[in-house]
């Protein structure tokens, strides 16, 4: 087994770079589907990282899934707001 097939065992990340004109929110829900078929308590920063490795020099540099691979390392937006009474005060 590669060390591409640990990180894309199904290929669904390598099948989204094959696919012509795909749009960025197609890319959004295989990424999805992708994360969701790792297994339980896995880190997927760990995993994204060879995966952009990989691909960077393969395909155009903003290629709509190597744009979702990117977002995926950034840290997520803090919430600015609470809800309810205490949002009120």
């Amino acid at each position: 087994m590669t060390d591409k097939q640990l990180f894309d065992p199904k290929g669904l990340i390598r099948d989204a770079f094959a696919i012509e004109g795909i749009s960025a929110s197609e890319c959004r829900s295989i990424f999805l589907d992708w994360a969701l078929g790792l297994p339980p308590g896995r880190d997927v920063r760990a995993d994204v990282r060879p995966l952009i490795t990989h691909y960077a020099g393969q395909v155009p540099a903003n290629h709509p899934m190597l744009d979702t691979l990117r977002a995926a390392l950034e840290e997520p937006a803090t919430p600015k707001r609470r809800g309810g009474r205490a949002g009120r005060f």
